[in-house]
């Protein structure tokens, strides 16, 4: 056997599956097509953030990949949720949700580039004897019997192992290669990506503006070059958002600084400009022979309430429980139902909600962004029913 675990896809997923699994001792390679881009202005860096929830620390730091994040996270002290669905864009009616409520002590979580995570992850795997991380290579094809796997990358290698993760993205090879189905949603959404610097300080909220096409969302980064910062994902219907995408900067910093209804003064560009699909995506199955589907592979959703990754982490944690309580049952048939078993049920509950609140965001009739407006008072009204979601959003079952 050469490896114990081969992970096709070098993304943050696959990174952090890389890690958590060597450092349970277990031997890794990891593969991807592509090196991590690992500099902020660097063509092709991935100018997303991502918001680690509370529960992803613990799983993190047994990774060995806390110490290195930790300087660089953001905490996230309030979700703020804003409702701009009157004539004109601004702001008709605010709605914090206090990571206090939950626990006095904790944030809801951090928040960090996703090149910076690439930067730092990748630099962990390099210091781990059992893993390998190799870029330029793919997993292009598989090969399984009941013991063992057999990977044929496109370099011509064939890698045996025991269990194949596919952490490959929402187009996984893998997961077609094995012949597993999907259940897809496409809104006619794109999304923008970019980084923003503004006067007014954000004071670690993260502020999600809802008027039409879907939410406007910064989220907190520390401050560049002696200014606040903020990750901005910016939703619209597909034809808009290209025209946004192709506007000259001054233009693009008038629109996106009218988007964000003025909360943060004038809004100034710090990044390039990513610009993506939105859909909502599940695997119908989560395994096959030999082989376990995670992330995107698994399941897509909106990026809305820090969701993505973080039902990715809880992927991985699930899956490593079950390849520590039975280190010589690991990719077994047994070992892959309980995988599927145990996770199946949350994610097609957490694509379906998220489906759901997308939709409601990107209303457009005044009266039904009314009632959105008057929903989200409502719910935030109801003390028990606002902790209660709250709690749902972190992965906490109480």
């Amino acid at each position: 056997m050469d490896h114990d675990i081969l992970i096709a896809g070098g993304g943050i997923a696959g990174l952090t599956a890389a890690a958590a699994f060597g450092a349970a001792g277990f031997t890794v390679l990891c593969v991807d097509p592509a090196p991590p881009v690992t500099s902020r202005e660097a063509e092709g860096a991935d100018m997303r953030s991502t918001a680690f929830l509370q529960p992803a620390q613990a799983f993190l730091d047994a990774a060995g990949l806390w110490d290195r994040l930790a300087p660089h996270a953001t905490p996230l002290q309030t979700m703020r949720i804003i409702d701009a669905g009157g004539p004109e864009p601004e702001a008709r009616l605010s709605r914090d949700f206090e990571a206090a409520d939950l626990s006095p002590d904790l944030p809801f979580g951090w928040n960090l580039p996703n090149w910076l995570l690439r930067r730092e992850m990748a630099a962990r795997l390099e210091e781990m004897a059992n893993v390998t991380f190799r870029t330029g290579v793919a997993a292009e094809a598989l090969f399984t019997r009941t013991d063992e796997a057999r990977v044929t990358l496109s370099d011509g290698n064939r890698i045996r192992c025991r269990l194949v993760i596919a952490a490959d993205g929402r187009d996984s090879a893998l997961r077609q290669a094995a012949g597993i189905d999907v259940a897809c949603t496409r809104f006619g959404q794109k999304a923008l990506a970019f980084a923003v610097t503004h006067p007014i300080p954000h004071g670690n909220v993260s502020t999600e503006i809802h008027r039409t096409g879907g939410p406007f969302t910064l989220v907190p980064l520390p401050d560049h070059q002696g200014r606040p910062s903020s990750a901005v994902v910016w939703m619209e219907e597909g034809p808009r958002a290209a025209e946004l995408h192709a506007l000259d900067v001054p233009a693009f910093e008038a629109a996106m600084t009218e988007r964000s209804a003025h909360l943060f003064g004038p809004l100034t560009l710090a990044s390039r400009r990513s610009i993506w699909p939105i859909i909502a995506q599940h695997a119908k199955a989560l395994t096959s022979e030999r082989l376990a589907l995670v992330a995107e592979a698994a399941h897509v959703v909106p990026p809305i309430g820090a969701q993505g990754l973080n039902m990715s982490l809880t992927d991985l944690s699930a899956l490593l429980d079950l390849a520590r309580a039975a280190p010589e049952s690991l990719g077994s048939a047994e070992m892959l139902d309980r995988y599927h078993r145990a996770r199946i049920t949350d994610i097609r509950a957490r694509v379906t909600g998220i489906t759901a609140l997308n939709q409601v965001s990107m209303l457009k009739p005044p009266p039904l962004r009314d009632l959105r407006a008057a929903g989200l008072a409502a719910l935030h009204g109801a003390a028990p029913l606002r902790r209660a979601l709250m709690q749902l959003g972190l992965g906490q079952s109480r």
